[in-house]
């Protein structure tokens, strides 16, 4: 009796068991545990991919400067051409009255530039690829041409002010002046680029310069080496006064650079959308 019981119950339990993977029950369990036949299919979840919208377009950043210029002084002062005329191959460039070197925001600057254009998707070239006492240049002749045989979208010249004017502040774009056959042809998308970069540094919380380009942040030269041998549109950008210690806290600040250059490419985009 106790026998008959057990097989009972054996075969109780066998009955419960599902099929075994070589069983020819026809039976393919093919969803995760917990899944109906009713549930949509199993997929796993992919990581996303980072959204590119500047992807094919190329852009020159011009860091000002480099930190050696002072230790080359015949290279930097030989005259290069500049548009019409000839001009000195480069400066020293100023600083804080701390002794933060402009060579060194720009080129700390130009790099997060960088960093986010390249993360959205676009090709940046330098014209410098060092910050060093060791280097000079590259002469405004070489600065005003790059990015000509890319053809480049457009091309961002990154410095700062040395202005001694009591309680100037501030930044100012500047854009190349309508100069035959110089920049004649760059001179309407420079402008619009210049209005751009503009409201990218405002969106950031920057303000125009007080004591230069009428108030309104926005100049046009004529003088200006690395602007008149460009054949893509091109502007420079003076992102503050160096000698305003407000302004001189901002820019030796991670902070105030990270934010300097969000403004930047704020306006590249709004360029190139």
């Amino acid at each position: 009796m106790l026998l008959r019981v057990a097989a009972i119950a054996l075969l109780v339990l066998l009955a419960g068991l599902p099929a075994a993977s070589g069983a020819t029950s026809g039976v393919v369990r093919d969803e995760p545990v917990g899944f109906s036949a009713q549930d949509p299919p199993f997929r796993p979840e992919l990581p996303r991919r980072r959204a590119q919208p500047l992807a094919g377009k190329v852009v020159v950043v011009d860091p000002g400067h480099q930190l050696g210029n002072h230790n080359y002084p015949a290279q930097i002062n030989r005259p290069v051409p500049a548009g019409g005329f000839s001009k000195p191959c480069n400066t020293t460039g100023t600083a804080t009255n701390g002794g933060y070197p402009e060579a060194t925001f720009a080129w700390q600057v130009s790099r997060l530039v960088t960093r986010r254009l390249r993360d959205l998707g676009a090709t940046v070239r330098l014209t410098r690829h060092s910050n060093r006492q060791d280097r000079w240049g590259p002469c405004v002749d070489a600065r005003g041409r790059a990015g000509n045989g890319m053809p480049a979208d457009l091309k961002l010249s990154i410095h700062a002010d040395g202005s001694y004017a009591a309680a100037a502040r501030g930044f100012h774009v500047i854009a190349p002046a309508d100069r035959a056959p110089w920049t004649a042809d760059i001179f309407g998308p420079s402008r619009r680029l210049a209005t751009d970069v503009k409201s990218g540094l405002l969106g950031r919380g920057f303000v125009a310069a007080n004591y230069v380009a009428g108030g309104d942040g926005l100049d046009v030269r004529s003088d200006l080496g690395t602007l008149n041998l460009s054949d893509v549109p091109t502007v420079m950008v003076e992102l503050g006064n160096m000698r305003s210690a407000a302004e001189a806290r901002v820019m030796t600040s991670p902070r105030g650079r990270a934010r300097y250059a969000r403004g930047l490419v704020a306006g590249v985009r709004g360029f190139l959308r």
